[in-house]
């Protein structure tokens, strides 16, 4: 019989392929399929077309029906370049009673713990199944999850409920804000800076548009919130700008100016609405500026798009979340998460992981092992409550 890893030697095998997002997820896809199948678990991958060093591997176990729990994890990781690292972030480090590493928090302890509970649930017969999912490219605007869930309905029994182990503490975290960014290119005329009316000066006009967003939150932060938007923190929709870039010389108009411009959407307004009022800022910018020299422009493109995370009336993730760790308390995020794709795609979903979000993307990331151990806890009740 294969050997049985813990949770621990999983998460440790894990942290040693360095999937940032730019690079490959084969190697430790490759593992994980190996690893299952060594148990007697098939398992499924679903190669990007566009990207083929990228996949993302979901398996199920059970009896073949649906309604199974979903265990949700993301497989890259940021970048580590330029951190001032004590150890080594490819490698598991056991120091005062935290685990360092790369993706020990973000969310590489989730996945070993699911991995791990999905070998579990095999061998223990579990009556209602259970499946795991590993996704790719979360971190560069959740753009992986959603083939990948269309993928699964099409191969697996669709289950009905998912946990998605971003790390919460272990606390049900049941909404959260939707997200999306349009990369904004400004194109403008160049002229010697003495005669700037006769150009078009490409970051002179992209500051209105920055300007913008500043009085949409000055607005947004003195409304009064709705009851769902008022829980989050901050009660409101924000927009903003956090890189810029443009201009060849301090005497010459720009040319060119880029930036992102991000918008953290509460549930219960329309994103649609968002992009629709910031479009057409776009284009009164651009008419203003195609006045002085038509062959201007304002080139935009959706960078990234995340769907809002709902409170559920009575959702079953959140029920199944709550009677495992006794957490009643009312938990939001204003992060996005892929919890919202799964939602939009007709799952009930829930947030809860362990690890705390304030040590995700940082130099010496860490997990506490009380942590990992209560997330190991979790899922040992998950089986057994599947086993009944």
């Amino acid at each position: 019989m294969a050997e049985r890893l813990t949770p621990l030697e999983i998460m440790t095998r894990l942290i040693s392929y360095p999937t940032v997002s730019r690079d490959t997820n084969l190697p430790l896809v490759d593992w994980v399929e190996d690893y299952l199948q060594s148990h007697g678990i098939g398992s499924h991958r679903w190669p990007d077309p566009e990207q083929p060093h990228k996949a993302a591997l979901f398996a199920h176990v059970g009896p073949w029906e649906e309604g199974a729990i979903v265990l949700s994890g993301h497989t890259d990781v940021v970048p580590v370049d330029g951190q001032p690292w004590d150890t080594d972030p490819f490698v598991v480090t056991l120091k005062d009673g935290r685990y360092f590493g790369r993706g020990t928090c973000d969310m590489k302890g989730f996945d070993a713990l699911a991995i791990w509970a999905l070998v579990e649930a095999h061998y223990a017969g579990v009556r209602r199944p259970l499946q795991l999912a590993l996704s790719f490219d979360e971190e560069v605007g959740c753009t992986g999850a959603p083939p990948m869930i269309e993928a699964m309905q099409k191969v697996l029994p669709k289950g009905s409920a998912v946990i998605v182990g971003e790390p919460s503490m272990m606390q049900a975290v049941t909404g959260h804000k939707g997200g999306f960014g349009y990369a904004t290119h400004m194109v403008g005329f160049e002229v010697h800076s003495s005669i700037m009316h006769t150009g078009v000066n490409a970051i002179m006009e992209a500051a209105p548009l920055i300007d913008w967003a500043n009085k949409r939150n000055a607005e947004n932060m003195a409304a009064q919130p709705s009851d769902i938007a008022a829980v989050f923190n901050p009660p409101w929709t924000t927009c903003h700008v956090g890189m810029i870039d443009g201009g060849t010389a301090h005497n010459i108009t720009a040319k060119d100016c880029r930036f992102m411009m991000d918008f953290r959407v509460v549930p219960g307004e329309s994103a649609d609405q968002w992009r629709d009022a910031y479009l057409d800022e776009v284009r009164q910018a651009e008419a203003r500026m195609q006045a002085v020299h038509p062959e201007t422009r304002i080139e935009v493109a959706e960078d990234f798009a995340v769907p809002a995370l709902i409170p559920e009336d009575g959702g079953e993730a959140e029920a199944l979340v709550r009677s495992l760790t006794g957490d009643n308390a009312t938990h939001v995020v204003s992060y996005g998460t892929e919890a919202g794709q799964f939602q939009e795609a007709g799952y009930s979903a829930v947030i809860c992981g362990p690890g705390d979000i304030a040590q995700a993307h940082q130099p010496n990331e860490f997990i506490e092992v009380a942590q990992f151990d209560q997330g190991h806890k979790f899922m040992q009740k998950l089986v057994g409550v599947l086993s009944r």
